[in-house]
């Protein structure tokens, strides 16, 4: 069971391994462990016992989802809730030696990854904002679903050949009806709407960059040009050892917006006379189109954080300070 520590002790830092069904906990401090069902029913008892505990940060890693009603809970508790990159905490693990891998043993892992890396607070977010990060990621699902299905058709025998048609016809209407969904909550919201407004008012910003920024980039214009670089893991990475410079690289952040962000820098590299410029110099200067590309990306994000920050339509250069 988990008991609250000594007042003299540091506050502790609590691990949380989440499954469908269950709940395993670790406090790093009484080296405790705790498992309890991951059900709705449970909050309300775990949160007091977390709040007895007074912990420092409570971590738990994405899992697919089952983890979105425990954070929630405990944001809105105000406990101080970290969510964390499940490859961090496992490269973290290995670093450690720590090869075992059960509910357990991740529970302990996860309350020493936060006791190390001491990983941001969770944002509680509203309840229209998660729903449009969920309406925009099953819009993603059924893109995808349809770029397979197309992929299908072109080497498929007369056999299912139809059968792809009636299929790719049916994800066309679930796409277009999910644009529609996306379009008619965006207009129901004021905040979301000027946001949207001054997205798109860059050239290059289409309709799907600027949702995709709104539903899984929240911290955009309350970060720095360089922590929201790093968030979405267009930031390169120095690799440097001695006298011997490699490459520098981008890694981690957030795909699917980083996905969305280079297709943007692919038009706005051709439309937008500031960011066709800055492409035209690093091509000029010997950068790769990728590198460039990426470079051009990440150009076209510190600007959008910049305008959403000082809440500022497209003037052409925009100060990307702080």
């Amino acid at each position: 069971m988990l008991t609250p520590q000594a007042a003299t002790a540091d506050p502790p830092v609590v691990g949380i391994d989440v499954s469908k069904a269950l709940l395993d906990l670790y406090c790093d401090t009484g080296a405790e462990a705790l498992r309890v069902a991951n059900c709705q029913t449970e909050f309300a008892a775990l949160v007091e016992r977390l709040r007895e505990l007074a912990p420092a940060r409570i971590v738990v890693e994405a899992s697919g989802g089952y983890e979105t009603p425990l954070v929630t809970a405990l944001a809105t508790a105000g406990l101080p809730v970290c969510l964390v990159n499940p490859k961090r905490v496992r490269d973290f693990a290995r670093g450690l030696g720590q090869l075992a891998k059960t509910d357990r043993l991740d529970a302990q892992v996860l309350a020493r990854y936060g006791r190390l890396a001491q990983p941001a607070l969770y944002q509680l977010r509203e309840a229209e904002s998660l729903d449009l990060t969920a309406l925009l990621l099953r819009r993603r699902q059924l893109v995808e679903m349809q770029t397979a299905e197309e992929n299908r058709l072109g080497v498929a025998p007369p056999a299912v050949a139809r059968d792809l048609r009636e299929h790719l016809r049916f994800l066309a209407r679930r796409i277009a009806r999910s644009d529609d969904e996306l379009r008619r909550r965006l207009r129901e919201t004021q905040l979301w709407r000027r946001r949207d407004e001054v997205l798109q008012s860059v050239p290059g910003v289409g309709p799907v960059t600027s949702l995709t920024l709104l539903a899984l980039l929240p911290e955009l214009g309350r970060l720095s040009h360089k922590e929201v670089a790093a968030l979405v893991g267009v930031a390169p990475h120095a690799r440097e050892s001695g006298r011997w410079r490699g490459e520098r690289h981008c890694s981690g952040g957030r795909a699917g917006v980083r996905s969305v962000l280079y297709m943007a820098a692919l038009t706005a590299a051709r439309s937008n006379a500031t960011l066709k410029a800055f492409y035209r110099r690093l091509r000029a200067a010997g950068k790769p189109a990728k590198v460039a590309l990426i470079a051009t990306a990440r150009k076209l994000l510190v600007i959008l954080n910049a305008m959403v920050r000082d809440d500022t339509l497209w003037r052409g250069e925009v100060t990307t300070s702080t």
